[in-house]
Parts: structure tokens; sequence; C-alpha cells
């Protein structure tokens, strides 16, 4: 591993260079029939196939050249310091809504003298009441009425979507609010590693937004057109009043932005987010979800007078691409070949949610035949991965990797 990352990504499309992922583990295992609701899944996934199909990408962006940097591994390593150990057994506890202060200091306790390791294990996989059967507390009213729930600590087996709990910009973080109950106890370990492991000893500070903003926002959302556009999508996980408070804050502070471009589709979980009806993956190249092309609005935000902002109405996406982007033209590579079965089949196995790791290059899953085929018609080359068992969690290449440096583009 790097003795440091400096973060960089001022495009969708520059060469990969380091990237954050999550292996899915032990918080898998957590999952019943009757909490895949409240925990985002729609079926119930094999691991062991899931965990081969995850090294499976990690060693394709290995191949080429991409250095991979695990969540798991660096806040393992964030935790061997006994202070921040306690300190982070207590913001876990703050955040697991447990409504009874005798039992939280039982479990800070108990979860402190635990070895570094297992702290992460707790942190990602919960914490079974079964696995901590001698804890000394008082019971009150809470406690009774929460006496049949299995957990004391609810698994984020959403994790390895690494995208969404954090973005990079520039050379600087967003650690997101997340939408979901199920996924708002993720940022915190972002930002654990983020302000005390060493490999991001020189990008410290450098914070664009954080999850003590009250408006949501997700990585899913947020991809980098170029050195000096950025596109965040409005949808049914990230707020207007979020792009705002963010597209502010950059102008502000970030040398050369000249304008966000706000993509509103339409709030529903079928299409989550941007990244899973649309991707970038060359200059020019951009792979859309057919069924979404008449549902989208653009509206070109740009710096105003005294901090504000400017708001134009844009009149479609590849006017605005072209208009923003400066290109005469741009192609848009419908997924399913522009059939219309096959599309609504492939996006919701995650086809258009491509990881671009130079320019038109790209990764994707190979259940997805009709877009593949698509896409290397049109001159892109595809790097397939299985991904039976990881698209049930309703997320493709793009979600799970969080890319924290790419080259720049010349």
């Amino acid at each position: 591993m790097s003795e440091s990352v400096k973060l960089n990504v001022r495009s969708e499309i520059g060469k990969l260079k380091t990237v954050l992922l999550h292996k899915p583990g032990r918080e898998l295992d957590k999952l019943t029939p009757d909490l895949l609701r409240a925990l985002l899944f729609d079926d119930i996934p094999w691991l062991q196939q899931m965990r081969a199909e995850h090294d499976e990408f990690a060693d394709i962006l290995r191949g080429r050249g991409v250095e991979v940097l695990y969540v798991e591994k660096l806040l393992t390593e964030v935790l061997a310091d006994k202070a921040v150990k306690r300190q982070f057994a207590r913001d876990i506890i703050q955040l697991s809504h447990i409504e009874n202060e005798s039992l939280q200091e039982a479990l800070v306790k108990y979860i402190s003298a635990k070895s570094a390791a297992d702290v992460t294990d707790v942190a990602i996989a919960g914490l079974m009441k079964s696995e901590a059967e001698d804890l000394d507390y008082e019971m009150n009213l809470w406690s009774y009425f929460t006496e049949d729930y299995p957990m004391y600590i609810d698994p984020v087996p959403n994790l390895y979507f690494t995208r969404d709990p954090a973005a990079v910009i520039g050379n600087g973080f967003c650690i997101n609010k997340m939408f979901t109950e199920a996924r708002r106890r993720e940022p915190l370990l972002i930002r654990y590693i983020y302000e005390h492991h060493p490999v991001f000893a020189e990008n410290k500070g450098l914070i664009w937004y954080d999850e003590k903003h009250k408006s949501n926002i997700e990585g899913g959302d947020t991809l980098i057109l170029s050195k000096d556009v950025v596109a965040i999508g409005c949808s049914q996980r990230t707020s207007a009043g979020a792009i705002e408070t963010l597209a502010k804050k950059l102008f502000a502070e970030y040398p050369g932005l000249r304008e966000v471009l706000a993509i509103q589709i339409p709030a529903l979980r079928e299409f989550m987010h941007l990244d899973t009806v649309f991707t970038m993956i060359d200059h020019d190249v951009f792979t859309v979800y057919p069924g979404i092309i008449d549902r989208i609005q653009v509206y070109r935000i740009m710096p105003g007078a005294n901090g504000e902002v400017k708001i134009k109405i844009e009149a479609d996406l590849s006017s605005a691409l072209k208009n923003s982007l400066g290109l005469g033209s741009v192609r848009m590579i419908e997924s399913g070949g522009g059939d219309e079965i096959s599309a609504a089949r492939e996006q919701w196995n995650d086809s258009t949610n491509t990881l671009a790791i130079e320019p038109g290059v790209v990764v994707t899953y190979s259940r997805n035949e009709r877009t593949n085929e698509s896409l290397r018609e049109s001159g892109v080359e595809v790097l397939e991965i299985n991904g039976s068992e990881l698209a049930r969690g309703r997320g493709g290449p793009r979600c799970m990797s969080c890319p924290l440096e790419r080259e720049e583009l010349e």
C-alpha cells in the first residue's frame, strides 16, 4: 500500500490510479427475509459467491494498474489506537438508537475491550444479542419493548457500495449524508479513516460536504464530467437543498469550477441514483437507460453574486452536455441495445452503472449481454465481471468503487 494517497478526481474517465472498496463480509449473513426491505435488499445473496465475484472485480482493477484499498483494513489500522477505538465505539452506539443509557455504557465498555479487528467487525456486521449475552445493565421500558429484536447493532450490508458514503471531487472529500437509516452509519466509518489514517495525511481538512448537514446527498449521484463541470443527480436519495449547498461550497473554494449540472430524475427506488441510469464512458460518450431520457430535467447552476447561484433550465440532457462540455456532439449508447424490454431487464441489473477506468474502457457485469454488445459495437473496451450475487444489492461496478485518484486528462 502506498504511504499516502493524493486525492485527485477531476473527471469520470481519467486513468484510475487508486480506489476504495469494501469486500462483502459477515454483514450479509445477517440478512433475513423479514429484514430485507429495511436493509435495502430485494433478495438474500449467497455470500461465498458474492465474495468471489468481488475478488474478480478487484483483480481486474489491479490488472490495469489500479491500487485497491479496503475500508475494513484501513479502519482496523485506525482502531489500533485505544483512544480512537473507544470514541469510535461511543459514536457507533450513538447511531444505534439505543434508548437505555445503562445499556449504552455497557456496550461501549464491551466493544472497547475488543481487538481493533473485532471492533471493525462490529461496526460493519453489527452485534447480535446472542453475541453479547453477559452484558451488565439495567432494563428499562425500551429494553422490554425491544426484547424480541435479535440485534443491539444492525449490520450495514450496503457498505460494499463504497461510492455512496463518500466521493472525491478535485482534491476534496465529500462525506455524505445518507438518505436511509440502513446506511446512516457508513459515513462514520469513512470519516474515521479519513481523519485518522496516515494514508490520507496529505489531504486532511478539505471537506466539501459532510454527514452533519441536514440535507441528504449520496455519491452515486455525483459525476465529475470534467475539471470544470460537475453533475449531481437530484434523485430519491439526493435532495435539491444538498445540491445547492454543495454547489455554493465548490464555487467558493474549488478553483476553475464553472458550473454544476443538477440532473433531476424520478425519485423512485428503481432508479435510485443518477449513475444507475446514466454514466460517462469517454470524452463524448455516455451510456443511458432509454426509459429515463424523457423523464429528466437538467438545471445549469452557475456562480452568482455574493455567494449565491444562478440557475438556467436546459432543454434536454444531450444539449446540456454539449453546452457544458463544449462538445459538437455526444454519443448516447442506450442500454439493452435500445430495445425496451432488454433495456428494462438489464437496467434492473445495473447495465448503465459502468465504471470507466480510462477513456473508453469500462467494467460491467457480464450478465448484461445486450448492453455490453452495444458498447463494444460503439468501440468501447468492456471488461466483464460476474455479478449474479453482487447485483442483488442493486448496484454495479461504479457503485462498488470510490475513486480516490485519477490521472488528469490532457
